[in-house]
């Protein structure tokens, strides 16, 4: 569901969202949408340890072809 807002920026801050909307093909709202959403993803990162959320899409799932099977060989190699 979308909803209007009224936002009250800088006349600059306007001007340069216009801009890259225009040069993107898209909208001020679609990109502060974005914005939010990329912020709200940062801001659940925060709730992991440091080190965790360091780690955090390191290895992205399609293009990887690492699987549990690669662990399990890992370990029987380091242990056996």
């Amino acid at each position: 569901m979308q909803t209007k807002l009224t936002l009250r920026v800088e006349e600059e801050v306007i001007r340069k969202a216009k801009r890259i909307a225009q040069q993107k093909g898209t909208s001020v709202s679609r990109i502060f949408g974005e914005f939010i959403n990329s912020q709200a993803e940062n801001v659940m990162l925060e709730d992991f340890p440091p080190i965790t959320s360091s780690m955090i899409g390191v290895i992205r799932r399609k293009e990887s072809k690492v699987d549990e099977s690669d662990h399990k060989k890992y370990l029987e190699e380091k242990y056996l």
